[in-house]
């Protein structure tokens, strides 16, 4: 089972910034679509921000201006900057590969 391990969540006030990391699989690591879930309180997970093998980008119109997904496939990483934060964007932050493998998850709380 593919084993995805993401960092970076924690404590930040409205208006402040996070970088998400998420260390991937090395096997056929360029050739996957990488995204970031998120799972908020009373909420099904959802898409937060996704960016494909050849680059194209998706986003979650809750986040559209304000994150950025971003991989180095030569370092096998996937990333998510995260600016402007709004308390709704409080929830735990999952790394995924394709449609079939997640990690852990990165808790991140926005909060005055």
């Amino acid at each position: 089972q593919a084993q995805l391990v993401e960092s970076g969540g924690g404590l930040v006030q409205p208006g402040g910034s996070l970088r998400l990391s998420c260390v991937a699989p090395r096997s056929s690591f360029g050739v996957y679509t990488f995204g970031w879930d998120r799972q908020s309180d009373g909420k099904q997970r959802e898409m937060v921000a996704e960016i494909t093998s050849g680059g194209t980008l998706r986003y979650a119109d809750s986040v559209k201006g304000r994150f950025t997904i971003s991989r180095d496939n030569a370092k096998y990483m996937v990333y998510l900057q995260m600016d402007n934060l709004k308390l709704e964007d409080t929830g735990i932050y999952y790394c995924r590969r394709g449609n079939s493998a997640w990690g852990q998850g990165t808790q991140v709380t926005v909060s005055s």
